[in-house]
């Protein structure tokens, strides 16, 4: 059976997107020198972050909204590349740092492997939910006297 995904609003996953952000923004400005870790981290990071946006906002399964997660990194690669095949330049600099300026297929690995982080923190998370008790077990009945 499918079930539909419905408008909701989530405020731990606003936490969390919130959050990414931050490190995200702090990836993109403070560490604009620290090579690797900014362009490869911020790209797994990127994928997590686009996904606790849109749990923020749709109540969906896991997996599809990881895969939108997933589609939009991969969709602003595939913008990257054409706009290189075309010679076209986005004059905006602040839009540049943010969707990049060059097609990378260590992009695409970073997008996935944030797409399997998210499937793995998910994972975590509802082994962590199924083990803790939902009802406190009964109190033993003592007879009144």
């Amino acid at each position: 059976m499918i079930r539909a995904m419905r408008w909701r609003f989530d405020p731990l996953s606003l936490v969390w997107a919130v959050a990414l952000f931050i490190v995200l923004a702090l990836l993109a400005t403070v560490g604009a020198r620290w090579g690797w870790l900014r362009s490869f981290f911020g790209d797994v990071l990127a994928v997590v972050w686009v996904y606790f946006v849109f749990k923020t906002f749709i109540a969906a399964r896991v997996l599809p909204l990881a895969l939108a997660a997933l589609g939009v990194g991969y969709a602003v690669e595939l913008g990257q590349f054409l706009a290189s095949a075309w010679h076209l330049h986005i004059p905006n600099r602040a839009l540049r740092i943010v969707l990049g300026s060059t097609a990378d297929w260590w992009d695409v690995v970073a997008y996935t492997i944030g797409f399997a982080a998210v499937l793995a923190l998910e994972a975590a998370r509802a082994r962590v939910r199924a083990a803790r008790p939902t009802t406190s077990a009964p109190r033993p009945s003592t007879p009144v006297r």
